[in-house]
Formats: C-alpha cells, structure tokens, sequence
C-alpha cells in the first residue's frame, strides 16, 4: 500500500515486513496500556463530572475559570495527585520545571540531582551554564549537587541513600531531590515507576518529609501508573509532549501534594494571586480533548518509538532502547556516528513530515543548548514532540533523538522515507 502513495525501494519494503513482524507482540502490549489508561481517563472525567460549560473560556484576569480549575482537578485525580496546575500559561516544560523549582526552593537550599547532569536547558536554569546574573537558582543562592548515574547509566541507589542521608527536609537549607525521568540528551534509559518509587523510598527515608521532584517529561502515560502514584511529591510535564495528545496548543502541568502545587501556584502568577489568575480565552476545549485523547496518542508515539528501534538496529545503527524491552519514554536513541549522518537522518525524517516536509534542517545554536543542534519537526504544533520528530545536538558520538508519531501509518511512512533517504546516501 505504501508503494501507492511514496518510493520506496523493494530492499526497503522486505525489511519492513519482517520489522512489522518482529515489534507486532509489542504493539499488543502498548494497546493493553493504551486500553487501561484511557477508562483511567474516562473515569476520571466522568467522576470529576466535566460540563459543555467547561469548555469556555475566559478573559482579562481569569477570575473564577471554572474550566481551568475543573482541568487541573481532572489530571489530579488521573495521575493520583491531590492537586493540579494544568495550564496554557507555562510556555513549555523548562518554563514548569523553572516554576517548580522556584516555587519550592529557597535561598540555602540545595537541589540534588540524583539521575545525573539534567537536560540541556534546565541547566542553565539551575545556574550550571550561561551567563552569572541571569536570574538563575545559583545566582539567588541556590546550592546544587549530583548523584550520577552507575556505569550501565541507571541510578545509583547506594550513592543515592548517601547523599541524601541525614539532609534537612525542610526549613532553611532543605534539599530537594530531583529525577529526570526520560533521558534527554544522555544515553541512558528512561526510568520506569518502579525505579523513580524505589528512589522516592529511599529519599523518605533519609529525611522523612524531603520532597521528590520528578521530571516526568516525555513518560506521561507510558506505563499504567504515574509517579505521584509511586511516591514522588511533585511531577513536571508539557503539554505539547504526550499529555496534551497532539491537540493542546502549548501549556504545560505541575501535580502532586497540595502545599507544593500552591507554593509552584504563588511562582506561575504572583505572590498573593496563585492560582486564582490566568484567563484561558478560547484554548480550553483543546485542552480538554488533547488530555483525553493523549492515552491513545502516547500509544501511538510508542509504536513508533519501537518500530523505529528495530528498523534501525536492523540497518546497522546503534539504537537504545531496544525494541523488546518494556518502554518508559517515547524517546528512541539513533547513535548516527558523524555530524553529516545525524543531519541526514533528520532531514529524512524532515521529508517524511506533514507539515514543511520540503525544507532540509540545518544545525544552529538553540537559546539554552550548549550545542549547535539539528531539529526536524515538521509539526502542525511549533516545536511538538507528540508528533513525529528527531534532533539532536552537534557533539560526539552524534545521537539522534526521535520521538513523537500522532498515528503509526504516517509515522511508519515517514520511518521509511528517512531510512530511503539513508540507504540511498550510501549508493
């Protein structure tokens, strides 16, 4: 059928087929969790008891939106949180995570991050990169530590327990500890809830009341549960990743215990307002529909993210994680070797891509990136990574990091498209 519509090569098309095989047990098991947590879903609409009156918004100051609050109540109870931001008004996931940390840290308290150095842009939040004075953690008396990752690239739990041992909870000079749940620009696998739950245990116990943070980028609805249900005390998101469901314009969520969100509330707006504030003019109804269709969207980004992995380990690439290992991310690793092969793969994914699928990517210098980095996103939402997308920085071993598919017909051609690209590069 693909043949109808786009060349690709007869070499190509019988390595898709035995691809297709291959990840097809794996495709049964995402639906079972697709099917899980979208009656999740809905029984957390319907007992939250979401009108037609919901979905309209408001303007000027947002005083008493009662589908903005009615959201946040709907993904508490979905992610077994006690309260919820879920708004339009973060610009993106850093901007929630900025919120967060602010609205939780205080000068002398230290931030502990316990699955290593933390992606890109958060570093410069935390005041490990850019320019003194900028208005980072570091720069209004924030301490930071880290805990790496053990040679195979997963938590230290010994190391862990040791940092974390005998510091303050709460109170002046507190820590924090901190988990990036996917992998962002590491080589590392994504954290499942039973690992971020094993290192939430552990940080309770070295200070009873330490609060865990856990960015949970790019894992909403991977696995049945989320890790407020494991133990985390907050969890970070955006809402054009997974949770939004390729429907939710921008925004992003903060959920976790009641005390914690209010504090991050009194950061989004201002000292005093909270969350009482943020008028949500005419994005509610997107937002209503993305979250509800995110199960099924999440589903598909994994069906991708597996045929990606098999389709390129067959094709010679070194490719994490493995297609036959249970999934806690929608991110696929692709080790591309060179910078001229990490570009092309992302401008075969590029001409794969509903929208601007005629431009070619070119590498530049991205505002908080320590890199020049190559970006292919030829989305129908500006810079969404529910929909089909691959970039990577500039610097050795070269990765490509692909993520994202709104339907796995699409995703699958726009798949074969790169890898023709690839295959015909090397002719």
């Amino acid at each position: 059928m693909i043949r109808d519509f786009f060349d690709i090569s007869e070499e190509l098309l019988a390595l898709d087929a035995q691809v297709q095989a291959d990840c097809a047990p794996l495709f049964a098991s995402i639906e079972e969790i697709r099917n899980y947590n979208q009656l999740k879903m809905l029984k957390a609409f319907t007992d939250c008891k979401v009108s037609s009156t919901h979905l309209v918004g408001t303007t000027g100051y947002g005083y008493d939106d009662a589908g903005r609050e009615k959201l946040g109540e709907v993904f508490a109870k979905l992610v077994g949180a006690e309260d919820a931001l879920y708004r339009p008004h973060f610009l993106s996931g850093t901007r929630a995570l900025t919120v967060a940390l602010f609205g939780v840290l205080r000068t002398g308290d230290t931030l502990c991050s316990v699955t290593g150095r933390p992606y890109d842009t958060l570093c410069s939040v935390i005041g490990l990169t850019g320019e003194k004075g900028c208005g980072s953690l570091a720069d209004f008396g924030v301490n930071y530590a880290q805990v790496d990752l053990n040679a195979a690239g997963e938590p230290d739990f010994a190391a862990i327990e040791a940092a974390l041992t005998g510091k303050k909870a709460s109170g002046e000079g507190k820590t924090i500890c901190y988990i990036q749940r996917s992998r962002g620009y590491a080589d590392r696998p994504a954290l499942s809830p039973e690992t971020i739950g094993k290192i939430a245990g552990i940080a309770h116990r070295a200070a009873p009341g330490m609060v865990v943070m856990v960015d949970n980028c790019y894992g909403e609805f991977t696995q049945t549960v989320e890790p407020t249900q494991v133990g985390a005390d907050l969890i970070i998101g955006s809402l054009i990743k997974n949770p939004g469901g390729g429907i939710a314009p921008t925004g992003g969520y903060i959920a976790g215990k009641h005390e914690l969100v209010e504090l991050c509330a009194q950061r989004l707006t201002a000292p005093g307002t909270g969350r009482e504030l943020g008028c949500t003019q005419d994005v509610l109804r997107q937002m209503y529909l993305g979250l509800y269709f995110a199960p099924g969207v999440t589903a598909e980004a994994l069906k991708t993210a597996v045929y990606a992995q098999r389709l390129f380990d067959k094709m010679g690439f070194r490719v994490t994680p493995a297609f036959d290992v249970p999934h806690n991310d929608i991110v696929t690793s692709v080790e591309c070797r060179t910078g001229e092969a990490l570009v092309a793969l992302c401008g075969g994914i590029q001409a794969g891509s509903p929208v601007d699928s005629y431009l070619a990517p070119e590498p530049w210098l991205m505002p908080g990136y320590e890199n020049e980095v190559v970006m292919a996103a030829g989305a129908f939402t500006m810079g969404s990574s529910i929909e089909l997308s691959c970039d990577g920085p500039l610097r050795e071993p070269y990765i490509a990091y692909m993520q994202g598919g709104l339907n796995f017909a699409a995703s699958r051609a726009g798949l074969l498209l790169a890898a023709q690209k690839i295959m015909n590069s090397k002719n």
